[in-house]
């Protein structure tokens, strides 16, 4: 199999748990407070995926100023675009409660959270794509990671879209066209990286990390503490430790 066909595959594969998570929250009502533990675990995976798989990785390959410039430089693009995309309705969209416009409270609020989910998974899938640049191998602790923290992100994102009064066309929508994209970006991931210097590669790859970080703390914590409160930070502490054994144990 071509290398970035299979770039797309994985892309998909981890994007695909947004629509499972989707899927779940329309058809099976969960309790807000298990939403919440189960986005706070997954922030905890993505944050140690960020730290080991991303960050580290980019240092090694290109020196800290390109990794440290790239993360900075994501951090700045995904709350600039998030800050745009909040003005016109998507501040909540990984919100399981009432928080969600709905398109008659806040016209054109729909394409905005859209446009939200988007922006929150093209970084995680651009990684997966990177990873397989050269021959390599698909970084297993990576789309653990996206995969596991995609199924909560896609749960607690539907159960407010339901609330809100959006359709099942909507939501999924909504989902499945993000999990192509995600294919998508994986796959250009790994085309336009092929030639890339080890200083554009660890920029890149900080960019990313950046993006990913910061999409956590404007959106998956605040979802986790809302509503899990105080048991937030133990169970972000088991997801990061989960994350970080499948890393090691995969080496």
């Amino acid at each position: 199999m071509p290398e970035w066909l299979e770039a797309g595959l994985w892309g998909s594969v981890a994007g695909g748990a947004l629509v499972l998570g989707a899927a779940v929250a329309w058809w099976v009502k969960v309790p807000a407070r298990w939403i919440a533990m189960i986005m706070a675990f997954g922030a905890g995976v993505l944050i140690s995926a960020l730290s080991f798989e991303l960050m580290d990785e980019a240092e090694r390959a290109g020196g800290l100023l390109p990794a440290a410039a790239g993360f900075l430089a994501g951090a700045c693009a995904y709350v600039a675009a998030n800050a745009l995309l909040a003005r016109y309705g998507a501040r909540h969209r990984k919100r399981s409660g009432d928080q969600q416009p709905s398109e008659a409270d806040v016209q054109g609020s729909g394409a905005a959270i859209a446009i939200g989910a988007l922006l929150d998974g093209i970084p995680e899938s651009v990684v997966l794509g990177l990873s397989l640049v050269g021959g390599g191998k698909i970084g297993l602790a990576v789309l653990a990671a996206v995969f596991i923290s995609n199924v909560p992100e896609g749960l607690s994102s539907a159960a407010g879209m339901k609330r809100a009064g959006r359709g099942p066309g909507y939501v999924f929508g909504i989902w499945g066209g993000i999990a192509l994209a995600s294919g998508l970006a994986a796959l250009l991931g790994n085309l336009t990286m092929q030639s890339a210097s080890p200083a554009f590669t660890a920029v890149i790859m900080g960019v990313a990390a950046g993006a990913i970080l910061a999409m956590v703390a404007d959106t998956m914590i605040p979802e986790a503490f809302e509503r899990a409160h105080t048991l937030t930070g133990l169970i972000t502490t088991v997801g990061f430790l989960a994350a970080f054994a499948i890393e090691r144990l995969a080496e």
